[in-house]
């Protein structure tokens, strides 16, 4: 398994915290809106995901779940 981020679209509101908290910057605010009208956030390049779970963790809404590769898998 690789590390992966899991976007709800219809729970981010595009506040940008984990944009601007990813250290690899690979989030960004996309350009579809979501059905209350936000733009959600998108990744840019998962393969860049180094899976440290900031932007998570960052999250006041809880938009994102962080999957990581388990070492020696």
């Amino acid at each position: 398994m690789k590390n992966l981020v899991k976007i709800n679209v219809e729970r981010c509101k595009s506040c940008g915290l984990c944009v601007h908290t990813c250290p690899k910057k690979i989030l960004k605010i996309g350009d579809k809106a979501n059905s209350k009208g936000f733009y959600a956030v998108e990744m840019t390049d998962q393969s860049l995901c180094i899976g440290c779970a900031f932007c998570g963790l960052i999250c006041p809404d809880l938009a994102l779940e962080i999957y990581r590769e388990e070492k020696g898998e």
